[in-house]
């Protein structure tokens, strides 16, 4: 990459503070050079950056210098970076779709400008919806990198619109503080209606937000907002990177969303998609120059083989401007307060992670199969977010395990916040698939959902969109199946499979909650057992929303048992929010025992306890416990409440501890567990 820094022997290179990371994991001292190396070309760059034209806020605050400029005396400036262009024209409503009377003006280092007067009378040539398209080389038709607002025109294809309405949306609300405890529910605005089509920005902020909030999550993560041609990409093939989807309303009406959500203490993340791009080339940012390259690497470097979409080239200092300014793009124009960050397993490794077990050995994350530009680049997005609001949470989905990831870049870290725990609902949904209930391990339960770094946050879930996606079911289907469609009526007979599937629903969902992470993610509507899977309209299906939908009457109708789960998951944001388990040290697993098929643990001063047996209950079952007193049941899976067999109910009955050492606890306590129930229990004295 070059710079001062590079040039030095990487020892010599000084990161602030790599003492606490070395301290904190002592194995990583045999990788100090290449965490040193890394941080010098994460320095070189951002020296660079704050030594460019506008230092660190002009470089990445560029969309206030590319894309169409509108002056105070009517007049519009252009810029355009296409360096392997040889002309570019600008056409639209403005000049009658003239394709020769606009020509770009060529500029230095690959940058075009166009410079359009005001009309006689003063006023702006380029009015609130006007349709623009840019002509590269005289025959390539392409849509801006910096569009703002794209739709449909005539056909499938995204052309640019000009976003400019006359009453701006003001906000309202400051953005909320960041919360100590995560508990995010991850939703898509297009599917979040119980109708056969796409929902609306409005539609989920009048609709949905207050069912969220009522639900004690105090965190959303928004998917599929940035712009993509194909709905059926999930949001995932990112044609326009600055345009907000104009299939579920206005750039204001989701700002009205963002500024609701704000109102009613919500934080807002945005799913951020900088791995990788369509490959659409008419309304997309591939080929955009007319060249493979520009914003991509070229050849087979730029191309990803499974997701067939082009991957960035983060060496380009054009492309770090860009994704840079991106980010700042949503948390300024839009109020996003922070980014779940997609696929970053492709980008720090050469190899994409394609066929990669990643065993953990630390040569995996410190040889040459990791990518130095992509991992700098995460480097630099997760230092510039943070600076630009120090409320910013920031998100890796990567399932490698990389160190240091969830630590400051000033101690040699990545500077994200927290990790998905990608491997907890792989074991869920391999479980529930491949074993019967009496073959479940209870130590490779709690191996998984304990096994993540020391002091790197994780995100804990039992299962996310990736699980409920055609090819795969939700939790609640694979548990449940058919048996949904037939005995989940309050006024059918009682049945061993539904009996089965809710007490597992929840005990899942729990111990995942309340051992596996520093956060929680809930998939929209999962909560209350949403049956089936999700399959977006496509060929393949006839074009069908049947599948992309959520089905708020199942949990709406009193006579049906999904409101049971969403009590149930009501009641537990409630007990987190009040004893703040995330953010507390990792549970103390006292009770790990295969035979009994029970787990126990403490954390945040609550004791919990699950017995998976499927027929075997136990009285006096003796549990450890380090802290002596009276303690008593505040939530149980088996409650009536949820629809289970009121075996125990959380009541005002006390339960002493005995000084006898138990589980490598100092005390113990004897309690009834029941099976196929979860107990919290809590101090009463």
């Amino acid at each position: 990459m070059g710079g001062n820094y590079s040039a030095m022997d990487p020892m010599d290179v000084p990161v602030p503070n790599i003492d606490k990371l070395i301290e904190r994991d002592g194995y990583l001292k045999p990788y100090e050079r290449e965490i040193r190396r890394r941080y010098a070309c994460f320095k070189d760059i951002w020296d660079k950056m704050e030594k460019w034209e506008g230092g660190i806020s002009g470089f990445t605050s560029a969309y206030n210098y590319y894309g169409p400029q509108f002056g105070a005396d009517g007049s519009v400036i252009w810029r355009e970076w296409a360096p392997g262009a040889h002309s570019l024209h600008l056409q639209g409503d403005f000049n009658g779709w003239n394709s020769k009377s606009h020509p770009f003006k060529k500029l230095e280092y690959g940058k075009w400008e166009l410079y359009i007067p005001a009309n006689a009378d003063g006023s702006c040539p380029m009015k609130h919806q006007t349709r623009v398209q840019i002509i590269v080389n005289d025959h390539l038709y392409r849509v801006s990198p910096w569009a703002s607002y794209v739709k449909p025109f005539e056909g499938f294809t995204y052309q640019q619109f000009i976003y400019k309405p006359d009453n701006k949306y003001v906000f309202k609300n400051k953005k909320v503080e960041k919360p100590a405890s995560p508990r995010i529910y991850e939703c898509h605005v297009g599917i979040a209606t119980s109708e056969g089509r796409v929902g609306t920005y409005t539609e989920f902020k009048d609709n949905v937000l207050p069912r969220i909030k009522d639900l004690g999550y105090n965190t959303i993560q928004l998917m599929a907002i940035m712009e993509h041609a194909y709905y059926a990409s999930f949001g995932y093939q990112v044609t326009s990177f600055f345009a907000a989807s104009s299939r579920y309303g206005t750039p204001c009406e989701l700002k009205a969303l963002v500024d609701k959500a704000h109102e009613m203490g919500i934080y807002v993340l945005l799913d951020i998609v900088h791995s990788h791009a369509s490959k659409n080339t008419l309304d997309g940012l591939n080929e955009f120059d007319g060249t493979t390259s520009c914003f991509f690497h070229d050849g087979p470097r730029g191309t990803h083989s499974l997701w067939d979409s082009r991957l960035f080239n983060y060496s380009e200092t054009e492309v770090l401007r860009f994704l840079l300014s991106n980010l700042r793009w949503y948390q300024e124009e839009y109020q996003f307060d922070g980014f779940r960050f997609d696929g970053v397993t492709s980008m720090l490794y050469h190899s994409r992670g394609i066929g990669e077990g990643f065993s953990g050995h630390y040569d995996e994350y410190y040889g040459l199969n990791v990518d130095t530009e992509a991992l700098v680049y995460l480097m630099l997005a997760n230092e510039i977010v943070h600076n630009n609001d120090q409320r910013a949470i920031t998100i890796a989905e990567d399932v490698s395990g990389m160190p240091a990831s969830c630590r400051p870049v000033n101690e040699g870290g990545t500077g994200f916040d927290y990790r998905l725990g990608m491997a907890i609902p792989d074991m869920w949904i391999k479980l529930l698939k491949e074993e019967r209930d009496e073959d479940w391990k209870m130590g490779h339960i709690v191996h998984t959902l304990t096994n993540r770094r020391w002091m790197e946050g994780t995100v804990a879930y039992a299962e996310s969109h990736d699980q409920a996606l055609v090819g795969d079911k939700t939790i609640a289907f694979w548990l449940m199946d058919k048996e949904m469609y037939t005995h989940m009526s309050t006024l059918s007979d009682s049945n061993p499979v539904i009996g089965r599937g809710m007490a597992l629903h929840c005990m899942i969902r729990l111990i995942t909650h309340a051992l596996g992470g520093e956060a929680y993610l809930n998939f929209i509507g999962n909560e209350f057992g949403h049956p089936e899977w999700l399959d977006f309209p496509r060929a393949g299906n006839n074009s069908s929303y049947h599948y992309a939908r959520r089905q708020w009457n199942l949990v709406d109708d009193a006579l049906l048992k999904y409101r049971f789960l969403n009590d149930f998951d009501r009641d537990m944001q409630t007990l987190e929010n009040k004893y703040g388990w995330l953010r507390s040290n990792p549970g103390y697993v006292s009770c790990k025992h295969d035979g009994d098929k029970v787990i126990a643990f403490e954390r945040a001063g609550l004791l919990f306890v699950f017995n998976f047996h499927p027929n075997q209950s136990f009285t006096d079952y003796r549990v450890g416990v380090d802290v002596p007193g009276k303690y008593q049941a505040i939530l149980c899976t088996d409650s009536k409440k949820y629809c289970g067999f009121g075996r125990v109910e959380p009541n005002n009955e006390c339960h002493l501890t005995q000084n006898m050492p138990w589980g490598n606890r100092s005390d113990s306590i004897q309690i009834y567990i029941p099976c196929r129930t979860a107990i919290v229990y809590a101090k009463c004295d």
